[in-house]
């Protein structure tokens, strides 16, 4: 199974999408299972249901920051490369998607501002893409993290 696969399992297990996308990589990023999701459990439903950055966009930075960056105090070169790499993800995604927002990418699909998270049925996963999105962040990181590897 594939990272994109993978990712799009985990949220249809119950992860939320951040959960599911960094939980994806576990294998690249050498997170255990409890670690990577505790880590990314406050990023699902925008940050928290504030519906900010969606979740599956937040667990891709998470992963990337886990796989590129380094365990230093970055220098300023070092934190602008970083951020450039995270700046050229985000802008795939949006194209990909129309926005990186939870809440334009929802547009449309009525929640509550409840913080307590809708049931998850088959009428939630019907009408929310939220199981692709997650899928589409682990395939651009993938594609992302290929392209890095033959320009090193």
């Amino acid at each position: 199974m594939n990272h994109g696969e993978l990712a799009q399992k985990n949220f249809e297990g119950g992860c939320n999408c951040a959960q599911a996308v960094l939980l994806a990589f576990s294998d690249l990023t050498g997170l255990d299972e409890q670690t990577a999701m505790k880590l990314s459990a406050s990023f699902g439903g925008g940050m928290g249901k504030l519906r900010e950055v969606c979740g599956a966009v937040s667990g891709m930075f998470m992963a990337a920051g886990m796989i590129l960056a380094d365990g230093e105090i970055p220098t300023q070169e070092a934190k602008a490369a970083h951020y450039a790499r995270i700046r050229d993800l985000a802008a795939r995604f949006k194209e990909e998607n129309g926005s990186y927002l939870c809440r334009e990418l929802l547009d449309g699909i009525p929640t509550s501002s409840d913080p307590a998270p809708e049931e998850r049925s088959p009428k939630y996963y019907k009408q929310r893409p939220c199981g692709e999105l997650c899928r589409c962040a682990a395939e651009l990181l993938d594609q992302f993290l290929k392209e890095q590897k033959e320009s090193a």
